[in-house]
This record gives structure tokens, C-alpha cells and sequence, in this order.
């Protein structure tokens, strides 16, 4: 920067090898103004000192720089500068220059007083008034120095001018240079010239007209403007002088008041940094995770069917230090404790560990009973972001993005061509050109989040997100305190409740969880019976559930097991909203039980509704195969193995079958049975 003159260094005055001296300057003029600025202070002004009275811990001014007196001695004197390493002179040069007015004592009192309104006049100064103040400067020493080749050509008048300036400024701040800076911008008369009543309803209709959320155009508050002053017989001011203080106005208020607090947040002051010792998010892994969920910008298709079964949904868990992805999960259902459940339950899965706090937002399922819960089990802080403000999940929000531009937007069937909708045709269109199944999205999201991804230089660490985390956790501890075993007992932990958070066992019934009795031989226990005991079901399995007997949680079976085995819990609530809609059209009283429900997802071909969402649970399958080690607690659908029993099933080569074309006959579960297992 000094070689491309971007800083200007005096090289003259100190050798750059020692760094604890240079002074940097942001061009040759303001160097020259501060060093005319120390001469003006100090050229006239020298104070009449014995050196008798330099005592230890003195403070001095040599070249406007403040130094300490260490030490006088007779042979060295010692001198401590505000920064750097401390300098030893002869002490004969010491007093030679001290004598001379080079090196002063420092007035603390007088000088504070006088720097806060010179270095207020120097601030106001423009590049243009310190290059006018430095050539005044010049003629103004060559006057005293009784120079007059030098200011032969400057009128008398002109000079004395400056010299009398110089001289008041330096009897008032002890400074003389500030009084030869231009007063330019002091000329003239700086009052308003506008009529007081026309200005004073100006005013009042920007911001009662136009600052509104209304958001009237500016010409109609105009028009408007000119009405009310000709009604009330007052000149109005002009066209350009309304647009010229419209622009004056705030723009974050302005906004605000316009578009609302989420338009105005663009223009809200943003804190950069602290301090110097603030942490840049966190000061180790696992300390501060971001968790929240978006949907993808990709459409998929039914593995089964080949049908569309539009965007998926994605939550995420990122390590906010090491910027390292510590959770993917992907879904078809929208954000629900489910969701929140599942990342957890990845995390420690793979990591062994628990987030100590997290950061969400405000979503529902960010603040159900079940993942409070779940965090106050495992020690875990909870800290909501405020609403319509991103930048406090900047970390997460930002990888969302990063997750399409490097990973999605490169896949067929993604939805960028559908952001501009008069432009989409059939040849571009995501639905038509969509060929990936949910399962194989998941797998290779996967491959790119945990490899890809975490072995890739992240810009704003300048290293991988995974060499950042490993080095961390060698300077931190592995803290193997913390660890958590992915167990039973866990898993149950992340199995929610009912909202009551336990049930009666009725004799020859059970329990009672989401419309559906289950049932354990332990409830024939006379103690047991007629009792509340803790209940947690399995949000992606409806065909059992746990209740807690004795000390120990044990497994209930559902009514109708072969029909409630591998439904998720969604889907049995989707069918009982729409028994509830059907006795509502029919006007009779609703009464859901087991057997209703069993009976009408019996019937779900003829429910558009619910195989939907079944072609999404079976989809999901997939994923839960590939979160789930060796297939524990993951529900076994059932699986359909050709459409033609004429059709000879395909060996090991499956990559040499040919693509599933338009014209091909698809499988139509409305002329399947609905097969389950019997026990």
C-alpha cells in the first residue's frame, strides 16, 4: 500500500524496519497539516523549563508524539513511547534538543481542552482546505522568518490577513494552523429562505400522507400539497424542493412506516463486531447449533408410481463455530416436532453428542411440549431468534442457499425456471423433467453434506468446516462427559407424548393414545388396571406404542394392527379430519374410533387426500432406512414387486433396464388391495 501510495509515509523520518514509529497518513496532505499543526502549537508557545524539573514518569511532546521520561541520567536518558519498544539517547543531544523547543513538557489540562476544538475544526477540514491551509502555512513562516523572496508576490493586504488569523488562533486553541483553514462553507446567509408556513406543511404532509402505509406516490402528496396551500392561501414551495426533502428524510424510518419492520430490516444498522475478543459465533463446537428447516427448490417423484409428489422439505443442524453440518434430514411433510426429533436424533448418532444450546425461530414446532422436552433432558439451551430479523440465523439461512446454488441447481427437475411463470413452457417445466425419488435425493444430500461440503474451504473460516472442528476440539477438551449413547433409551426420549402425558389402562382395553387403544398382557396386573401411566408412541409407526410399567417402558400393539402398522401418525389424523367433515356434511354427531378409522383407510383409494399422502410415507421409507442403523424401530410398509405377474423379475442389473417413459403404464394402487401383517 505505502509503493502504491494508497498510505503516504514520510520516509525521511524514521527507517520502516522500525515498525513502532512510522506513522501512516491516509494522503501527503493530512501529514502535512498535523506536522504544520504540532509546529503551530508549539513554534511560539515554548515553555521556559530547567531540566532540573524532569522528573521520572514526565510526560513529553517530541514530534506530536507523547513519550515517557524513564530515566535522566548523566551519560543516557531513557524515553518510553505510547506504543513500542523504549529508545535511549545521549543525554547531552536530549538536553540539546529539549533546549531547543523540540521536545516539550505536556500540559494534560490545557492541552485536552485545546485539542477537542482544534481537532473539531481539523475534522470539518476537506482535502482542498488543508492543501489551501498548507500553502498559507508556507508564506505565513516566511514572514516570520523575514523571507521575502518567498511571499514577494502576495498582496499585503492578503498576508496580513493570514498572519492576523494565525496569531488569533493561536492565542485562542494554541494552535495557529487552524485559523489559516478556509471558512468556505461559513459564507453566506445558512438560514432557510422558505416561507416558515409553507415549510411547516410541507412537512406535515410527508409525513402524514406519505410516511403512511398507504404508500400514496410521491406526485399524488404533491398534488395534494398545493391543494391544501391554495385553500389556506399560502404559496406552496416547488416540486423539486418537496423531492429534495423527501430524499432528506431517514430511510430507515421512512420504510418503516411504509412497508413495514421486515422492508425496513434491509436498512437497520448492523453491528460488525464487538470487540476485538468477541467470538465470531461461539467459542468451540457443539457450543451454539442453528436449527430450522426450508423447502427445496426440486420437484420428485414416486418411486412406486412415478407420479409427482412435489418439493420436499429440509431441516438442518449446523454447528455455528466450525460452520460444519451436523444434521440432513429431508421430508415430504411440512416443519413439525417430527422433523426436530429426527435431526436430534442424527446428531447424536453420528457425533455422540448434544447441541448445549440451540437457535431457532419462531415456528410452531420449534416450541412444542415434546422438543422443550427433549432439550431440558439433555441439558440444552433454547434461544429463539426474533421474527423477520435473518440475520440472527445468518449462519443456517445461508446455507440454504449454498445447499441449492452448488448442490440442487445442478439436478434435473429443479424449480428454477418456475420463478418467472410467463416464461415457463413444457419443455423446461421442473414437474415434467422431475426424475428423482426421495430416498436417492436424501443419499447423495448426504454424500455432498457430510463429504463434499465439510472438506471444502469455507470462505469465511479460510479452512475446511471439518479441519476447524478437529482443531477445536483439540484445544477445547472432547469434554466425554457430554457424550450421549445412541441407545433405547435415548431413542424413547425422542418419542413424544400425548398432551396430557399419560392415560388410564382400561380393564380389557388399554390405553387410550390418538383415538387408538393399545394393549400389553401387563395390563391384566390388578395393580395396573384403572391406573394413569406415562405414554410415547412412535410418530412414524402407529401400530404400537410404549407405556411405562413397573420401571420399565413396555410395547403396546394398536387395535387393527395389520391396518395401523407403518401408518404415521399424520396419516391417521388426516383420515380422522375427514371422518369429521363427512358426519359434519351428514349433520350427525362425530364419534371416532378404532374401527372408523381402520374401516376408512381401508378405504384409501378412493381418497385422493390420504394416498397422497401414503405415496409420501412410503417414499420416506427410504430415509428413515438410511437415518436408522440395521433397520431397528423403522416400520416395515408393504412392498409391491411387479405390476405384471407376466413380467419376469429383473436380476442385479437394474442400471441396464430402460427409464420410466410417459408412455408406460403406471401402477395404480386403487386396484390394489391393502395387505398388513397379522399376529
Amino acid at each position: 500500500m505505502i509503493a502504491t501510495e494508497r498510505v503516504y509515509v514520510d520516509l525521511y523520518a524514521v527507517p520502516l524496519v522500525e515498525h513502532w514509529r512510522v506513522q501512516l497518513w491516509a494522503d501527503q496532505q493530512n501529514h502535512a497539516a498535523h506536522t504544520h499543526l504540532a509546529i503551530g502549537t508549539t513554534g511560539h508557545h515554548q515553555q521556559i523549563t530547567s531540566p532540573t524539573t524532569l522528573l521520572p514518569n514526565t510526560l513529553l511532546v517530541w514530534d506530536a508524539q507523547l513519550w515517557t521520561l524513564v530515566n535522566l541520567g548523566e551519560k543516557t536518558t531513557t524515553l518510553l513511547p505510547e506504543v513500542g519498544q523504549p529508545m535511549q539517547l545521549p543525554t547531552a543531544f536530549f538536553l540539546q534538543l529539549f533546549d531547543s523547543g523540540t521536545i516539550n513538557i505536556h500540559n494534560s489540562e490545557a492541552h485536552a481542552t485545546i485539542n477537542e476544538k482544534v481537532r473539531e475544526l481539523m475534522d470539518a477540514a476537506s482535502p482542498t482546505d488543508l492543501q489551501r491551509a498548507n500553502h498559507r502555512f508556507h508564506l505565513v513562516q516566511a514572514y516570520f522568518q523575514h523571507r521575502t523572496d518567498i511571499y514577494k508576490d502576495i498582496p499585503q493586504s492578503t498576508l496580513s490577513r493570514w498572519v492576523k488569523q494565525f496569531r488569533e488562533a493561536e492565542a485562542s486553541f494554541g494552535c495557529g494552523y487552524v485559523g489559516l483553514l478556509p471558512r468556505t462553507a461559513t459564507r453566506g446567509n445558512r438560514q432557510p429562505k422558505a416561507p416558515t408556513d409553507a415549510s411547516n406543511l410541507l412537512d406535515q404532509f410527508i409525513s402524514e400522507h406519505f410516511e403512511t402505509p398507504r404508500q400514496a406516490p410521491a406526485a399524488s402528496v404533491y398534488r395534494a400539497y398545493t391543494r391544501a396551500c391554495c385553500a389556506a392561501n399560502i404559496t406552496p414551495l416547488s416540486q423539486r424542493t418537496f423531492y429534495t426533502r423527501l430524499k432528506k428524510r431517514p430511510i430507515h424510518e421512512q420504510t418503516l412506516k411504509r412497508q413495514g419492520a421486515k422492508a425496513a430490516y434491509a436498512t437497520e444498522p448492523i453491528v460488525l463486531e464487538l470487540a476485538k475478543t468477541t467470538p465470531r459465533h461461539g467459542d468451540r463446537p457443539f457450543a451454539i447449533c442453528h436449527l430450522d428447516h426450508t423447502q427445496l427448490d426440486i420437484e420428485l417423484r414416486s418411486q412406486v408410481t412415478g407420479r409427482n409428489l412435489g418439493r420436499p422439505w429440509l431441516t438442518l443442524l449446523i454447528d455455528a463455530y466450525s460452520r460444519r453440518i451436523l444434521a440432513v434430514y429431508l421430508t415430504f411433510d411440512p416443519p413439525s416436532y417430527r422433523s426436530c426429533m429426527m435431526a436430534l436424533r442424527l446428531c447424536v448418532q453420528r457425533e455422540g453428542r448434544f447441541p448445549q444450546s440451540v437457535v431457532v425461530d419462531g415456528g410452531k414446532e420449534f416450541h412444542s411440549v415434546y422438543f422443550d422436552t427433549l432439550l431440558a433432558r439433555y441439558h440444552c439451551i433454547k434461544k429463539t431468534r426474533p421474527g423477520g430479523k435473518p440475520r440472527f440465523g445468518s449462519v443456517v439461512e445461508r446455507l440454504f442457499g449454498t445447499t441449492n446454488t452448488e448442490f440442487i441447481f445442478n439436478l434435473l427437475g429443479n424449480t428454477q425456471a418456475s420463478k418467472q411463470p410467463r416464461q415457463l413452457t413444457k419443455v423446461v417445466d421442473p414437474k415434467q423433467l422431475a426424475v428423482w425419488t426421495l430416498a436417492d435425493l436424501y443419499t447423495y444430500l448426504s454424500e455432498w453434506a457430510y463429504t463434499i461440503y465439510d472438506t471444502s474451504v469455507h470462505d469465511s473460516l479460510g479452512e475446511t468446516p471439518l479441519q476447524v472442528y478437529t482443531d477445536a476440539i483439540a484445544a477445547t477438551g472432547e469434554r466425554e462427559h457430554r457424550r450421549i449413547a445412541y441407545n433405547e433409551d435415548f431413542l424413547m426420549a425422542t418419542r413424544p407424548s400425548t398432551p396430557k402425558g399419560n392415560a388410564k389402562v382400561q380393564p380389557g382395553q388399554g390405553i387410550k393414545v390418538n383415538y387408538l387403544y393399545y394393549w400389553n398382557d401387563a395390563f391384566r396386573n390388578p395393580v395396573v388396571e384403572k391406573t394413569k401411566v406415562s405414554v410415547r408412541y412412535d410418530p412414524f409407526d402407529m401400530g404400537v406404542a410404549y407405556a411405562y410399567l413397573e420401571g420399565r417402558w413396555v410395547k403396546c400393539i394398536s387395535q387393527y394392527y395389520s391396518t395401523f402398522a407403518g401408518r404415521t401418525e399424520k396419516e391417521v389424523l388426516l383420515a380422522a379430519q375427514e371422518i369429521r367433515q363427512q358426519d359434519k356434511r351428514n349433520a350427525v354427531s362425530t364419534n371416532i374410533s378404532a374401527k372408523r378409522l381402520a374401516d376408512f383407510i381401508a378405504a384409501v383409494q378412493e381418497h385422493e387426500t390420504l394416498l397422497m399422502q401414503r405415496l409420501r410415507d412410503l417414499e420416506a421409507v427410504g430415509v428413515l432406512e438410511n437415518v436408522t442403523p440395521n433397520n431397528e424401530g423403522v416400520p416395515q410398509f408393504p412392498r409391491v414387486s411387479t405390476l405384471d405377474p407376466e413380467i419376469e423379475p429383473h436380476g442385479q442389473d437394474d442400471e441396464q433396464l430402460p427409464p420410466l417413459q410417459n408412455n408406460v403404464e403406471l401402477l395404480d394402487l386403487t386396484r390394489l388391495p391393502i395387505l398388513g401383517e397379522y399376529r
